[in-house]
């Protein structure tokens, strides 16, 4: 293909075979395994990759989630990641089901095409939260393994497309301050 916009469909990267879903009026991005930037349709038929892909590591600076945590007030769940500009956003997880994706509904929403628009939900069980692929194209991993399902544990890093996602699980602390609605009244 050449030009910016590759059209409806699914593209493999010609150097590390990842392969991108792109819609009608999305641009050919630089891959977001390799960096590559050269691709080829990729076949409707076949689902397996002819290479290993390895996770580009994360070498980010990790004392922004221990300052997150540091300033988390309310004990809880969240999905903590760094949006543009590295901003720290902390998203609560409070509700039996999170949306991640592409898609306008989805409850956690990355405008990018590595991501699809249905691309997991985190789930709430009775012996915690899961992680589900919800049929994406780029899968979801977490701790750089690829999962389907998979149970969250406090400090595991989740990987969409290309966006990276840490579960923080804020526990109960004795003198933890956190106000509630009745407190709020309270003189």
């Amino acid at each position: 293909m050449s030009g910016n916009v590759a059209g409806t469909g699914t593209f493999r990267c010609v150097d590390c075979d990842n392969i991108v879903s792109l819609d009608a009026a999305d641009e050919l991005p630089l891959c977001p395994h390799c960096g590559g930037h050269e691709f080829v349709r990729a076949s409707l038929f076949t689902t397996a990759q002819t290479t290993m892909v390895e996770l580009p590591s994360a070498v980010e600076d990790q004392a922004w989630i221990d300052d997150l945590r540091d300033n988390v007030d309310e004990p809880g769940q969240y999905l903590a990641y760094r949006a543009g500009e590295g901003d720290v956003v902390a998203f609560a997880l409070r509700r039996e089901w999170t949306r991640i994706g592409r898609s306008l509904a989805a409850d956690i929403r990355f405008d990018d095409p590595t991501v699809s628009r249905r691309h997991a939900l985190i789930v709430r069980q009775p012996d915690g939260l899961r992680v589900l692929d919800d049929r994406s194209l780029n899968g979801v991993f977490v701790n750089g393994e690829r999962v389907e399902w998979s149970t969250l544990a406090d400090g595991d890093e989740i990987v969409i497309g290309r966006h990276h996602l840490h579960f923080l699980d804020v526990p109960v602390v004795s003198g933890m301050r956190y106000s509630s609605a009745s407190e709020q009244g309270a003189v």
